[in-house]
């Protein structure tokens, strides 16, 4: 929810200064990051990530996708992508990963990194891969409206485990809903097929399965790493997360 993202930022401004590292040179490869985030957060969450990457030479965007319709978040990613000209790295978390695997296929991407997301195949979507192998979380709840939420008593240990008690409690406070339609929507073209992928496994996830992320990352052939975080890795260990990112940046042009 947007109203939240300027609270939020503030909350987190001193939690991201811990992750923030300089470089004696720019990036040689590719200079530009797209990062999504997934559903029950906003794009605010990214902000470690996103210093870490700017101080690094990196142009980051961070689009806002309203989880309510899959065509309407990949439209708003794709959008991203688009406005910065040139190729990118795109990262999803949670799903986020949903859709960077169907808005990955535009061709300025030139890589994929997955946080602790979904990567489904073709005909999966996120709500099958949960079916597939329960997630630990059983908090998550519907609304009349067909929106999904987590119970706020319960957010912070299914979701936010490792991140300040203030700043999950304001995400379980701020939580953006996701559409049923979203969640359960099939792909049809997984980018991941085509485009080199990296992927970081959350060894404490509640929210995904983590022995469904290993699966992911492997049938993907992902370059992957496994940090001891709670689903939100990107925010407990943005150093990480961000070295990644710009692993995979670098490693393309390599190639």
């Amino acid at each position: 929810m947007l109203y939240g993202i300027t609270a939020l930022s503030v909350t987190l401004a001193g939690f991201a200064v811990t992750g923030a590292t300089t470089r004696s040179a720019p990036p040689s490869g590719i200079k530009n990051v797209v990062l999504v985030h997934g559903a029950f957060a906003d794009g605010s969450g990214w902000q470690a990530v996103a210093q870490i990457l700017e101080k690094d030479g990196y142009t980051v965007s961070v689009p806002q996708p309203p989880e309510t319709s899959y065509a309407e978040d990949v439209k708003y990613t794709k959008a991203a992508i688009d406005a910065l000209n040139g190729p990118v790295v795109l990262v999803g978390h949670s799903y986020g990963g949903s859709i960077i695997t169907e808005a990955g296929n535009h061709p300025n991407v030139a890589a994929l990194v997955y946080i602790a997301a979904f990567a489904p195949d073709v005909g999966e979507s996120p709500a099958s891969i949960e079916q597939a192998l329960p997630q630990a979380s059983k908090a998550f709840m519907h609304d009349s409206n067909g929106n999904w939420w987590i119970d706020q008593e319960h957010f912070a240990a299914d979701f936010a485990a490792d991140v300040p008690p203030a700043v999950s409690r304001f995400m379980a406070l701020s939580q953006v809903p996701i559409s049923t339609e979203a969640f359960t929507h099939k792909i049809t073209s997984p980018a991941w097929k085509t485009k080199p992928t990296w992927y970081m496994v959350a060894t404490e996830d509640r929210s995904i399965n983590p022995d469904q992320e290993r699966m992911m990352a492997k049938r993907a052939h992902a370059k992957t790493v496994e940090v001891k975080a709670s689903h939100v890795a990107y925010m407990s260990h943005p150093k990480e997360a961000a070295q990644l990112i710009e692993e995979a940046a670098n490693s393309v042009v390599s190639q």
